[in-house]
């Protein structure tokens, strides 16, 4: 008879009753499991337990019986809220599709005073544009409902989850820009899309793969300007898809060197057999395979490789960590609000700028009817400058222009521009050590701001000798800034006295004053101006063909990073004091959201970065030229206009501040200032009134250009740090997050 129980008691745990998929993941998030963790417990894969959570699969005895007494544990510690209050879901008698769609998260336009902050003085650059609509993000793919597997043949749709629709207005695109293609427990290759779709893939070979992409799948992305090209679809391939086409889960060091692997590949020769062809950087992390367009219509799919180091986790977090549905749902709402990943988030950044203002456009139909290909007027055109037609004063070392200049001989500030960010600090006053705290505030996105209203030359430049000074023309000057004394200074219209000792110059990156005649470019010698300064340039290259190329590029990136944090609970009409405290949760209101946002900023950085990208191997000697100067978007001259625009709006700031205050920052690291104050946060220095700011001045706020608490640490801990390392001008801003004395950058 106990042979009978025994068999009953095993029929009664086959069939365990478990709580729905959201409310497991639920349930492990309340008591604090990683999915690692209860992976451990059950002595099963992670993807398995991933897969009970999102819904993909169920678990089988045994697992099944320990899964569901876990479960039962975790509801009697952590209840579920009561039915009147918890978002309902979905009738199971009604598709998934009929659910209510959330409305979209709009994003607020900034006023002037909050989007740069510095937007120049000239009223062409007072205008704003007002954002493009954004979606909402769609929920966790843990909520997906699905239809069962048995039911799908090779290339159908699973239902999507309540609330996010796959695809957009273009059928092309119907299934989203991007799917992450993995293999399940049962060894079935899927692919997941975006808002929770999964697709059944039928190849067996990466040749088949594209081939089943581009015929079937129904990914890619619309063109962000009218003569633009749509976004080729991205596949992200998991490990186990790794190991199911025949790839290597990770790269040898060699491999890694070499940012591909070998030529002789098995993968590569399928592909060269298929009559597919790769890009010049070959089979690496973010691999391009197409075949060349015949008419309008391409042929390209990119892949993305997690292992390979595709996803940096400097700028994308753990994400290449995550499971595939959640993973499809970060680069989906990053797709989605920035544009398809084209590798990097720095090759992003600079591609989007040419998605927003492609090179070229179609002309009028001349007398027989037919468009030609012509210039797009506002964009860097489709060649690049001549090496040797660039002002040696605005490229780096080593380049081909300066092919002449002696070995070993080092430029000074007559012969280099040198706009870079602030990396200044100085010895505190004994005032200043009185006080009990060192509060960090960080500007929001400095950089975009920086972009935001900029002129900036389009074309090549001018040499011109004796100019006079034009503030609305891009360029390079050669001035002698030396005399701008910054204990008397014009703010606004008034002149007034401060203690120019505890300012850095606004002129250079270590906050020296100058000492003789250097290369600016125009917004530091307009902010010289500015000042009440007379200017007198020796000399000049100058951009007659001139734009605001970026404002386009700008807009796109500030939306994407508003709309998200407005996701993460941080909207952009938030007090001070509640500003403060939703920064300092946001994170774990959503962690894979929250990566969105890092991306995002890398994606401002990385792009501008790019613009000036130096030799990168490949055999480079001095003298020559190297890969990226033969792109259009190969220019120095605009990455030094921004972070000169940046520097200057950030010590415009300074000086507000310090005029109305008497306070003096103590260090300066990019877009980080410090002060010290006697309270620990930002309000307890930042002069507001009944919530309002000082005009002109630092405002608390989400918005590109307004700031927000980077860190605190004690005036005692600053000393400390300076004595440790015996320097008494130790930049404090690049510890002032966490305390933790690095060389690493903890700015934005």
């Amino acid at each position: 008879m106990s042979e009978l129980f025994d068999a009953v008691d095993a029929l009664l745990a086959s069939r365990a009753a478990l709580p729905p998929p959201a409310e497991r993941k639920r349930l492990r998030a309340a008591h604090g499991l990683t999915i690692d963790e209860v992976a451990t417990a059950l002595k099963v894969r992670r993807a398995t337990v991933s897969g009970w959570e999102s819904g993909k699969t169920e678990p089988r005895p045994p697992e099944r019986d320990a899964y569901a007494r876990l479960l039962d544990k975790l509801a009697e510690l952590y209840p579920a809220a009561p039915a009147d209050t918890a978002t309902p879901a979905p009738d199971a008698a009604m598709p998934a599709t009929f659910t209510a769609t959330p409305a979209p998260v709009e994003a607020r336009t900034p006023s002037t005073e909050e989007s740069s902050e510095a937007v120049s003085m000239t009223a062409t650059e007072n205008t704003q544009t007002s954002p493009a609509p954004v979606a909402a993000a769609p929920p966790r793919p843990a909520r997906t409902t699905r239809t069962s597997s048995t039911s799908r043949r090779p290339g159908a749709k699973k239902a999507a989850p309540a609330g996010t629709p796959a695809g957009g207005a273009d059928p092309r695109f119907e299934n989203g820009p991007l799917a992450v293609v993995d293999v399940d427990d049962e060894g079935k290759v899927l692919a997941y899309c975006t808002g929770g779709l999964v697709l059944d893939v039928p190849a067996k070979s990466i040749p088949a793969l594209v081939d089943w992409t581009l015929r079937e799948a129904k990914l890619g992305q619309p063109k962000l300007a009218g003569p633009g090209k749509d976004a080729d679809p991205l596949l992200v391939l998991t490990e186990a898809a790794l190991e199911r086409y025949g790839l290597p889960v990770t790269l040898t060091e060699e491999e890694k060197h070499a940012g591909r692997i070998p030529e002789g590949h098995k993968v590569i020769k399928q592909l060269t057999r298929a009559d597919w062809k790769l890009t010049k950087r070959g089979f690496g992390p973010w691999a391009r395979i197409y075949r060349p367009a015949t008419g309008s219509e391409r042929a390209c799919v990119q892949l993305c490789i997690p292992s390979w180091n595709a996803l940096d986790t400097r700028h994308w977090g753990e994400a290449g960590q995550l499971p595939p549905a959640e993973l499809a749902r970060v680069l989906g709402v990053y797709a989605s609000r920035v544009m398809t990943p084209r590798g990097s988030t720095a090759v992003t950044g600079l591609e989007l700028m040419t998605a927003l203002h492609p090179a070229t456009r179609a002309s009028e139909p001349d007398a027989d009817g037919k468009r030609r290909s012509e210039h797009n007027p506002g964009s860097l055109g489709k060649d690049a400058i001549d090496p040797m037609n660039w002002p040696p004063c605005e490229v780096p070392d080593g380049h081909p222009v300066l092919k002449d200049l002696p070995r070993f001989h080092v430029r000074g500030p007559a012969e280099k521009l040198f706009e870079e960010a602030y990396d200044w600090a100085r010895p505190m006053t004994d005032a200043e050590c009185t006080l009990r705290h060192l509060v960090g505030i960080d500007v929001n996105m400095a950089f975009a701001a920086g972009a935001n209203g900029l002129n900036v030359g389009l074309g090549e430049a001018t040499h011109v000798k004796a100019p006079a000074f034009d503030p609305k023309l891009p360029g390079s000057w050669l001035v002698d800034l030396s005399h701008v004394d910054l204990s008397r200074v014009k703010v606004g219209k008034e002149w007034v006295e401060l203690d120019g000792s505890l300012l850095p110059s606004p002129f250079t990156p270590k906050g020296e004053r100058p000492e003789g005649p250097a290369w600016y470019a125009t917004p530091t010698v307009a902010y010289a101006v500015e000042l009440g300064y007379e200017v007198r340039p020796i000399e000049a290259w100058v951009r007659y063909e001139n734009g605001r190329y970026l404002d386009g590029w700008y807009n796109r990136l500030r939306d994407a990073y508003l709309a998200t944090m407005a996701d993460l609970g941080v909207d952009a009409d938030l007090s001070p004091a509640d500003f403060l405290a939703a920064m300092d949760v946001y994170k774990d209101r959503d962690p894979d959201l929250a990566i969105v946002t890092t991306a995002i900023k890398a994606t401002v950085k990385g792009g501008l970065g790019k613009l000036r990208e130096r030799p990168r191997g490949e055999g480079w000697r001095p003298g020559q030229p190297w890969r990226a100067l033969s792109r259009p978007t190969w220019r120095p001259d605009i990455r030094a206009a921004v972070i000169s625009r940046t520097r200057i709006n950030l010590h415009r700031k300074i000086v507000k501040h310090a005029a109305f205050t008497g306070q003096y920052p103590v260090a300066i690291l990019s877009d980080c200032v410090v002060y010290a104050a006697d309270g620990t946060s930002p309000l307890d220095f930042l002069p507001y009134r009944e919530d309002k700011p000082l005009p002109g001045g630092f405002k608390l706020g989400i918005n590109p250009g307004l700031v927000k608490h980077e860190g605190t640490q004690t005036v005692l801990w600053g000393e400390e740090v300076r004595e440790r390392f015996n320097a008494s001008e130790l930049n404090l801003a690049r510890y002032i997050k966490d305390g933790t004395v690095t060389d690493v950058d903890n700015g934005e």
